[in-house]
């Protein structure tokens, strides 16, 4: 098993909890309330870890709320690296309503960071030492928007290979520059990046394909919600239909989908192979409300419903 770092520039305190109904102006009160580490390396790492594997997260964190992040990733037992910021971390909230079943997710932009904070963590990051850097989640503010790709090419210095899965121009800045293991691209996200409405499977296949053709990334993971998932590769793409389970939370899907697909590729397992524990993970993430992501058990009960995918 490869070891694999995690970068999250952007981390949240997630909370979650339930309401009888979401109702303006009066004091609404809640239950079940949980509070979790969150954003996108992080929750990486969470899967990653709960798979058996070894992750190293990278992480801002500063201000009066740093602290209770800090807190909350001892308590995960994640091997993490804690850079300093100036700026509070933000908190994320979900709501579950019970008279709809809907889930409301409230998340801020996150705290400006400056240019002598995010240099630091450009210099922490040179030390890294990893066989997979996971780039996942958002840019707060003041941060360019090629700081990933700065990033990436510490990691391919070193021979290190690097997965993206952010979105709008930072997404845009790495794929341009290329040379990425896997990239996750949402569908909204792949259209934005090929610039047209791809609307078929074949479509999203092709222009994923196209991208790894362009030497941009090895695999394309794009990820439809409730239409399923396509990966791409140069001999072609693929298709998993999404699982009919009744969704209860949308937090985390994503990243726990990265989580298991990067686990498994770490783990010697096959791109096709690999792309269906990835879409078992996603699956397996939105079974539960809250934050609490996917675990080994649902995943391996989601496995058993996903398509099987065989290499022509």
């Amino acid at each position: 098993m490869k070891s694999i770092a995690t970068l999250t520039m952007n981390p949240t305190i997630d909370v979650s909890y339930d309401v009888a109904q979401m109702r303006h102006t009066h004091k609404i009160r809640t239950d079940n309330e949980w509070y979790a580490p969150g954003g996108g390396g992080i929750n990486v790492a969470r899967v990653f870890t709960r798979l058996g594997g070894q992750a190293r997260c990278y992480y801002l964190s500063g201000g009066p709320t740093g602290p209770a992040l800090d807190g909350l990733i001892a308590e995960q037992a994640l091997d993490s690296v804690r850079i300093p910021i100036a700026g509070p971390t933000r908190i994320a909230s979900a709501v579950l309503e019970h008279a709809t079943g809907k889930e409301y997710r409230f998340t801020p932009g996150g705290p400006r960071i400056s240019e002598t904070e995010w240099r630091h963590c450009l210099d922490v990051l040179a030390e890294a030492d990893c066989a997979t850097m996971v780039l996942s989640g958002s840019l707060p503010p003041g941060i360019p928007d090629d700081f990933y790709v700065r990033v990436a090419r510490l990691m391919a210095d070193r021979g290190i290979d690097v997965v993206l899965d952010s979105s709008g121009a930072a997404l845009k800045a790495g794929v341009e520059a290329g040379g990425l293991l896997l990239i996750k691209p949402s569908l909204g996200e792949l259209r934005t990046l090929v610039g047209r409405a791809v609307q078929s499977v074949d479509d999203i296949g092709e222009a994923a394909v196209a991208i790894v053709r362009a030497g941009k990334a090895r695999l394309v993971a794009v990820t439809m919600g409730h239409e399923g998932a396509v990966l791409a590769r140069a001999s072609g793409h693929a298709f998993l239909p999404a699982l009919r389970i009744e969704a209860a939370s949308a937090v985390g899907a994503g990243d726990s989908f990265v989580a298991a697909m990067v686990h498994a590729l770490s783990s010697g397992k096959g791109e096709l192979e690999a792309f269906r524990i990835g879409m078992a993970a996603g699956s397996a993430a939105v079974l539960r409300a809250g934050t609490g992501l996917a675990h080994p058990t649902d995943i391996e009960r989601m496995l058993q419903m996903v398509e099987p995918l065989a290499d022509a």
